[in-house]
């Protein structure tokens, strides 16, 4: 409690008599909200139903708990965001309240019957004025030297203006920057582009870039110790996570972290087995790789920061099939892979839930024309895929995912990166 809890920690800092008696009495808190916040401090993942949400949410605020909070973050979702929304709000919760009115704004146009009906003028004013996340693509493509144009329409950052169905231009990659082979992420709104590989060789980049959406400004920061490429890059806590990867035609399982404070970059544990482009999501918070092994086995692993560890979540045996892409939704992780006889243009799903440890089978099969599916990125209750010649939105429905609605395709060839921004 010291140490995860600023309440506990001044108290104790500060010498009070508190510090010498066998008991505290906390005369605002419940019981249940207390538990809560002990268990995510021995580092579990409770799930909440919406008793448990005001508890813990009232616990957080008065103990000033991180740890609590980030979690009650991570379990925001389309069934309780107005919930947690409003009690952060009674609370003064404001990470919360501000992480929950993000995920409101984000699907608005679905819940805005529900949000005039339930909530209060002034928490409707601030979800309004917040910015939506916005569905961006950016081709893979090398760098280029100071002699090429900057501009050339295949190395600009675009995003899809849905209203219009249109895809605008949103900033040009630096010239030095390199999407081809590339780590690519967004850690609190920030682009990231480590690494990467220029020219006919594949000459390493050994920089990485960071885009702040909104300043419209490029930096330049220090790249990995161990240059790689074609690795998964993640971000989470303030931190990148560059997993695996290549150099000198080797395969790695080393692993580095940035702090972004800093801006130093450190090794990690290793993964389980070299990997290069392994599928790595994050649901609930937690960051997940999909690895394959001999004889048809996809394994899930888990980084476990604290510990310092990866720890094997979950495996699936599939005749000629491997998990190629995974995404995170709520406590789901979703696996796409290539169907019967390696046919990737229709890609079979399977789900994992993280709480009931079980794994389901999606019925039929699922277009993957030019590697749509590979890009999926998931926003609310949403699936974005994009190629070409379509983006489509899918629907989470349960554990299953229906086609929503169709709109205009990146106008680039090749290799697509896609992400969320602000």
């Amino acid at each position: 409690m010291v140490q995860s809890c600023d309440y506990f920690g001044a108290l104790y800092r500060s010498g009070m008599k508190e510090c010498r008696q066998e008991e505290i009495h906390l005369q605002c808190l419940r019981a249940r909200g207390f538990f809560i916040a002990l268990a995510v401090m021995r580092g579990e993942a409770p799930s909440l139903d919406a008793d448990d949400i005001v508890e813990a949410i009232q616990c957080a605020a008065f103990l000033q708990a991180a740890p609590l909070t980030r979690h009650l973050v991570d379990l925001v979702d389309s069934d309780n965001c107005l919930l947690m929304f409003h009690t952060a709000s009674t609370f003064g919760l404001l990470e919360l309240y501000h992480a929950a009115g993000l995920y409101i704004r984000d699907m608005y146009v679905d819940i805005e019957a529900e949000v005039r009906r339930t909530l209060p003028p002034e928490l409707i004013s601030f979800v309004e004025s917040l910015s939506p996340s916005a569905f961006v693509a950016v081709g893979a493509h090398v760098s280029c030297d100071m002699s090429e144009s900057v501009h050339a329409a295949s190395r600009t950052v675009c995003y899809l203006d849905e209203t219009g169905n249109a895809w605008k231009t949103l900033t040009d990659l630096p010239p030095e920057a390199s999407t081809s082979m590339a780590g690519v992420t967004v850690l609190d709104n920030k682009l990231y582009v480590v690494g990467g590989v220029r020219g006919v060789h594949r000459d390493v980049v050994d920089a990485c870039f960071r885009y702040d959406v909104d300043k419209n400004l490029w930096t330049e920061l220090a790249g990995p110790a161990q240059p790689r490429f074609n690795f998964s890059l993640l971000g989470r806590d303030g931190r990148l996570y560059a997993m695996g990867g290549e150099y000198e035609r080797t395969v790695m399982s080393s692993v580095e972290t940035l702090e972004v404070r800093t801006g130093r970059w450190k090794f990690a544990a290793h993964l389980p087995k070299p990997a290069a482009g392994a599928a790595c999501a994050k649901a609930t918070g937690r960051i997940f790789v999909c690895l394959w092994r001999p004889m048809e086995t996809t394994e899930i692993h888990e980084y476990v920061p604290s510990a310092d560890e990866w720890r094997l979540v979950a495996s699936l045996i599939r005749y000629q099939s491997y998990g190629h892409c995974m995404v995170g939704h709520r406590d789901n992780l979703y696996v796409m892979r290539n169907g019967p006889s390696d046919d990737f243009l229709r890609c079979m799903m399977d789900c994992y839930n993280l709480s009931t440890g079980q794994w389901t089978s999606l019925p039929g099969h699922f277009a993957n024309s030019k590697g749509s599916l590979f890009t999926a990125v998931v926003r609310s209750d949403s699936v974005f895929t994009l190629n070409r010649s379509a983006t489509l939105e899918y629907v989470v429905h349960g554990k299953t995912w229906k086609p929503r609605r169709q709109m205009k395709g990146f106008p680039r060839s090749g290799s697509v990166w896609t992400f969320l921004l602000r």
